[in-house]
């Protein structure tokens, strides 16, 4: 008896009939599985299938097989899958999370900064809203993430990287896009585009800034993501408040003007979960300083 005699059978049992199995389970021709069921019977000594005109049942003696080919089945699986982790063992994974759109600075230097352990790690990416990074922090779904300093999340810790000054965006063809600088009184009466709650941290931060500034703007639109919003900027010739990493995604009919006086600014930073005591986010927080002094001099 084989190991294919086994796994032909239990094909057979679960489609219920010899032709089912045969053309979309094992892809074979249904007389070879035929005989293969045949020359199982024979070595068993026993019947273990009834043929009918539209499939099969299982004897007695073949429900009793059924289960006892499954067990030795699935023993064999464990018994390769056991083999392979120890000729191949697997790579400890770390995953970084990034706020979509400063993957383009700060990925590429994190990666340098890590470059001697990446022959010994998988590093996975992704690129998700502030919340939902810090989400993916709490429940140890990401190792390490650059996002904004989240408020009612328990159990993380932060590091600032940086402070990223509020900058007005509008069309290249806006009246407001002669001046050097604007201040928050030139936006009033503008079709303003606002931040959606999909970033807490930043619309925070927009709002008690035009608060301040003793200037009162009802949004004409919401933008949940900074493409989002340039996008809406362009169509609706509208004007916006967005951190200074938005230059990144600029279309060529958008253009941007800092703020008048001392701009608002929102911090980036890098979270992790205090309980985490991967080597590797150990080895990333050590070298904090380098990763900030080599994006600074990156986006001189």
């Amino acid at each position: 008896m084989e190991l294919r005699h086994l796994r032909y059978f239990v094909a057979v049992a679960e489609a219920g009939s010899l032709t089912v199995a045969a053309e979309q389970k094992l892809h074979t021709s249904q007389p070879s599985l035929s005989r293969q069921i045949r020359d199982l019977e024979d070595k068993v000594g026993a019947q273990l299938l009834t043929r009918r005109a539209r499939g099969i049942d299982l004897t007695p003696a073949g429900l009793a097989f059924l289960d006892q080919a499954r067990a030795i089945l699935s023993q064999v699986d464990a018994a390769a899958e056991s083999a392979r982790r120890v000729a191949h063992p697997a790579k400890p994974c770390f995953a970084m999370g990034f706020l979509t759109g400063h993957e383009l600075t700060w990925m590429p230097e994190a990666v340098r900064i890590l470059r001697d352990e990446l022959p010994n790690i998988d590093v996975m990416i992704s690129s998700q809203t502030s919340p939902l990074l810090a989400d993916g922090l709490s429940k140890g779904k990401i190792d390490a993430a650059f996002l904004r300093r989240e408020k009612g999340v328990p159990g993380l810790a932060f590091r600032v990287l940086m402070k990223e000054p509020l900058m007005v965006i509008l069309p290249s063809d806006h009246h407001l896009a002669a001046l050097k600088t604007i201040s928050p009184k030139d936006l009033v009466g503008e079709t303003f585009v606002a931040v959606s709650d999909t970033a807490p941290v930043l619309r925070k931060v927009i709002d008690n800034y035009l608060k301040r500034s003793g200037v009162n703007i009802t949004p004409a639109h919401q933008a949940d993501h900074v493409t989002m919003g340039m996008s809406l900027i362009a169509s609706t010739g509208g004007v916006g408040l967005l951190p200074a990493y938005a230059h990144n995604f600029l279309f060529s009919s958008v253009t941007s003007r800092p703020l008048k006086g001392v701009a608002p600014t929102i911090d980036l930073v890098l979270g992790y979960r205090k309980s985490n005591q991967s080597p590797i986010l150990k080895l990333l927080l050590s070298r904090l300083d380098e990763l900030v002094a080599r994006v600074s001099k990156n986006t001189r």
